[in-house]
């Protein structure tokens, strides 16, 4: 038995059949504050703050049915079957499972919804056109430029 737990173990580590890493909030544990991931999260415990990962990266987020995320999600792939309490960007594949509970949107390109999911909110299919440069920043001091049709802007 405890070869077999060593052998697990050392899989955990620096071994090459590792592809990513994985990060693990237990159910008795309590986040605060905004998570940048890569790899893997499984949530069973609390996050009070955003999960935030880049739309390139191989990023999974997992809720399970005893986690709870109060703030927004944003990663490729979003697996929910807890709760959610702020709004998920996925730009790639996003599981609601029979126990999730979202209160908030959710954004996506493609959704996979079990009976059971509950969603508060709008669900908004994400477009996979990129807004050309200058027309859109969501950075606070940037301005927000629009360009109107020649015949619209004689006034």
């Amino acid at each position: 038995m405890i070869g077999k737990l060593w052998r697990q173990a050392a899989v955990w580590g620096n071994d090459k059949n590792v592809k990513h890493d994985i990060t693990i909030i237990s159910n008795n544990s309590e986040v605060v504050g905004d998570l940048k991931v890569k790899g893997e999260l499984h949530v069973d415990g609390k996050i009070t703050g955003n999960i935030l990962a880049e739309d390139d990266s191989a990023a999974v987020v997992k809720i399970s049915d005893k986690g709870i995320i109060e703030g927004e999600i944003k990663a490729p792939k979003v697996i929910v079957n807890g709760t959610v309490k702020g709004d998920i960007y996925s730009s790639e594949h996003i599981e609601l499972a029979q126990k999730a509970n979202v209160e908030g949107d959710v954004h996506y390109k493609m959704m996979e919804m079990v009976l059971g999911a509950k969603v508060n909110g709008k669900l908004l299919h994400r477009d996979d056109a990129k807004p050309k440069k200058g027309l859109f920043s969501g950075k606070g001091n940037d301005k927000t430029v629009l360009s109107l049709p020649e015949s619209q802007n004689n006034t």
